[in-house]
């Protein structure tokens, strides 16, 4: 038995961080319902094998929210639902008659989970993970991130308050909304730089040697030997200091970084080859 058995969402949340949540709640054996516009998920499209992987064993409907039939098909499905997921802003949803006043009316006992992009009182300001790192201080210009932290983050949160709504009216028998804005799961992400871990003087952000990135034969390894008994052991392995950055650059540089995992792996030490994503 999984602890969502029985449970029905409907959603309909498009792009990264509502499907990764809903994916989630599914995994833990939720039934979903996920409404599509005509046009599809645009996921679909960017990144179709992912698109699969976050619908698979759901029920999708394409319809036309705008329409009184469409509308129509998605009450009959909220009439049976436990959860709403919404990633739309709160003045489009109120033009649909999805405010969470008239869900209440209709349902009560239909839970919402809105994802927005900016907590109250900007949730119907537009943007999207790039803008939500931006505003975390999490970018590095030019370049752009490698994964959608603000997404993922808000899904991961989504979840949980998915889990907490649910939870709360099995216990008190009331429906309630719960708002999951996604700058706020970004600046989440941005802690350890606020407190300057990760800043260019902090210990996991360039002033420990022992613990960075290093180039090797034909390649790159990533060494964290934070720990003082870590450092110890390397130090002793590899017979130079690894507080000494060039010392230790000078010492990666003499294997291949699949030689140095090996080796690192049968040593007991935290330092393996870096991964390039192709």
């Amino acid at each position: 038995m999984q602890p969502l058995d029985g449970i029905r969402i409907v959603t309909t949340a498009v792009n990264v961080p509502g499907p990764v949540a809903v994916a989630m709640l599914r995994d833990k054996g939720a039934a979903v319902v996920k409404v599509e516009p005509p046009d599809g998920d645009p996921l679909s499209r960017w990144a179709p094998q992912w698109y699969s992987e976050l619908c698979a064993g759901a029920e999708v409907l394409v319809i036309d929210l705008k329409t009184p039939d469409a509308r129509n098909r998605l009450e009959e499905s909220l009439a049976a639902a436990d959860l709403f997921v919404t990633a739309s802003r709160p003045a489009s949803l109120g033009r649909l008659g999805l405010a969470w006043s008239d869900l209440q009316a209709r349902h009560p006992r239909l839970c919402h989970l809105a994802i927005v992009g900016y907590a109250a009182p900007h949730q119907d300001m537009a943007g999207h993970d790039l803008t939500y790192q931006a505003v975390a201080g999490l970018l590095t210009p030019p370049a752009l991130p490698i994964s959608l932290v603000a997404d993922l983050a808000g899904a991961q949160r989504a979840a949980v308050e998915a889990l907490s709504l649910l939870f709360v009216r099995e216990r008190t028998g009331a429906a309630g909304r719960a708002e999951v804005a996604l700058t706020d799961c970004a600046k989440l992400f941005a802690d350890p730089l606020r407190h300057g871990l990760t800043a260019p003087t902090g210990v996991l952000g360039g002033a420990c040697a022992a613990y960075g990135i290093y180039e090797t034969r034909d390649g790159w390894v990533t060494v964290a030997a934070l720990e003082p008994q870590f450092r110890a052991a390397l130090t002793r392995a590899l017979g130079v200091d690894v507080d000494s950055r060039a010392a230790l650059a000078s010492a990666l540089s003499e294997k291949s970084a699949a030689e140095w995992q090996q080796w690192a792996e049968q040593r007991d030490l935290p330092l393996c080859a870096l991964r390039t994503q192709s």
